[in-house]
Protein backbone atom coordinates (compact mmCIF):
# COMPACT_ATOMS: atom_id res chain seq x y z
CA UNK A 1 0.00 0.00 0.00
CA UNK A 2 1.48 3.35 -0.77
CA UNK A 3 0.82 6.73 1.45
CA UNK A 4 0.27 9.37 -0.81
CA UNK A 5 0.86 13.02 1.08
CA UNK A 6 -0.03 16.36 -0.23
CA UNK A 7 0.71 20.15 0.88
CA UNK A 8 -2.48 21.74 1.59
CA UNK A 9 -2.49 25.11 -0.49
CA UNK A 10 -3.64 28.20 1.34
CA UNK A 11 -5.50 30.61 0.06
CA UNK A 12 -4.84 34.45 0.09
CA UNK A 13 -8.12 34.22 2.35
CA UNK A 14 -6.83 31.86 4.22
CA UNK A 15 -3.64 33.86 5.02
CA UNK A 16 -5.17 36.67 5.63
CA UNK A 17 -7.22 35.07 8.88
CA UNK A 18 -3.85 34.15 10.74
CA UNK A 19 -3.07 31.01 12.22
CA UNK A 20 -6.23 29.64 14.23
CA UNK A 21 -8.20 30.57 10.79
CA UNK A 22 -10.69 33.31 12.84
CA UNK A 23 -11.00 36.30 11.30
CA UNK A 24 -9.80 39.41 12.87
CA UNK A 25 -12.84 40.69 14.84
CA UNK A 26 -13.24 37.12 15.57
CA UNK A 27 -10.04 36.81 16.93
CA UNK A 28 -10.28 40.21 18.90
CA UNK A 29 -13.94 38.95 20.28
CA UNK A 30 -12.30 34.63 21.54
CA UNK A 31 -9.82 36.87 23.22
CA UNK A 32 -12.05 38.78 25.10
CA UNK A 33 -13.86 35.79 26.34
CA UNK A 34 -10.98 33.74 27.18
CA UNK A 35 -9.58 36.92 29.33
CA UNK A 36 -13.12 37.14 31.24
CA UNK A 37 -13.70 33.34 31.45
CA UNK A 38 -9.90 33.08 33.25
CA UNK A 39 -10.17 35.61 35.47
CA UNK A 40 -10.81 35.24 39.08
CA UNK A 41 -12.44 38.27 39.63
CA UNK A 42 -16.09 36.95 39.73
CA UNK A 43 -19.34 38.09 40.59
CA UNK A 44 -19.02 39.78 43.93
CA UNK A 45 -22.07 42.29 43.46
CA UNK A 46 -24.33 39.49 42.46
CA UNK A 47 -23.27 37.25 45.63
CA UNK A 48 -23.95 39.41 48.03
CA UNK A 49 -27.37 40.89 45.99
CA UNK A 50 -28.24 36.57 46.75
CA UNK A 51 -26.95 36.89 50.40
CA UNK A 52 -28.79 39.91 51.38
CA UNK A 53 -32.01 38.74 49.71
CA UNK A 54 -32.01 35.13 51.18
CA UNK A 55 -31.23 37.53 54.65
CA UNK A 56 -34.31 39.26 54.66
CA UNK A 57 -36.50 35.96 53.36
CA UNK A 58 -35.34 34.61 56.43
CA UNK A 59 -36.25 37.93 58.94
CA UNK A 60 -39.43 38.03 56.52
CA UNK A 61 -40.67 34.31 57.49
CA UNK A 62 -39.35 34.48 61.10
CA UNK A 63 -41.04 37.62 61.75
CA UNK A 64 -44.33 36.15 60.25
CA UNK A 65 -44.28 32.48 61.79
CA UNK A 66 -41.98 32.45 64.23
CA UNK A 67 -44.12 30.79 66.53
CA UNK A 68 -44.75 28.36 64.04
CA UNK A 69 -40.85 27.26 63.41
CA UNK A 70 -40.07 27.17 66.85
CA UNK A 71 -42.84 24.64 67.36
CA UNK A 72 -42.10 22.55 64.33
CA UNK A 73 -38.24 23.08 65.67
CA UNK A 74 -38.90 21.37 69.03
CA UNK A 75 -41.00 18.65 67.51
CA UNK A 76 -38.45 17.24 65.17
CA UNK A 77 -35.76 17.54 67.83
CA UNK A 78 -37.63 15.44 70.42
CA UNK A 79 -37.26 11.98 69.19
CA UNK A 80 -33.46 12.75 69.43
CA UNK A 81 -33.73 14.38 73.00
CA UNK A 82 -35.87 11.93 74.63
CA UNK A 83 -38.81 14.98 74.83
CA UNK A 84 -37.10 17.00 76.98
CA UNK A 85 -36.90 20.24 75.15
Amino acid sequence: MTVHRTRLQRTPAALSRGRNGLGPATARLASRLAARLNSDRGDVPGWVLITLMTAGIVVALWAVASEQIVQIFENAMAPFLGGSL
